[in-house]
């Protein structure tokens, strides 16, 4: 049965904030945007060429517990990673629209990478595999 992981729920402050973060730093589309009612959006953005459909289910935090997850989702480490075809033609193209590389960019084993913010802290890495 084949299967594919489609969407990861990330916590964010405000809907709209997020929307213009994704789409005009990052070039991802917004794919959904629906009203749920009571203040409650179904918010997906998507990135360049996404295959089988994968992207973010932005979710406005209202709890305590969820306001404070915002920009802690993955405890202070890498934990989204943004693959690329030409590492060296995105991350200029990613600086210039601000967004903010925390290292130089770097060869690895295993690809060409750097390690990015989102507006909210999250760590991300932005990785050409190789191989």
């Amino acid at each position: 049965m084949p299967q594919h992981l489609a969407l990861v729920t990330l916590l964010i402050r405000n809907y709209d904030e997020a929307i213009a973060f994704y789409t005009s730093v990052l070039g991802f589309a917004l794919s959904a945007d629906i009203d749920m009612g009571g203040g409650k959006r179904w918010v997906v953005v998507v990135p360049p060429g996404a295959a089988g459909g994968s992207g973010l289910l932005l979710a406005e935090a209202k709890t305590e517990a969820e306001q404070q997850g915002v920009g802690q989702q993955g405890a202070g480490r890498v934990w989204l990673f943004l693959h690329t075809d030409d590492f060296w033609r995105d991350y200029p193209v990613l600086q210039a629209r601000g967004l903010r590389f925390l290292e130089t960019p770097r060869s690895e084993e295993y690809g060409h990478v750097a390690v990015f913010e989102d507006l909210y802290g999250n760590k991300w890495d932005l990785l050409e595999p190789l191989g």
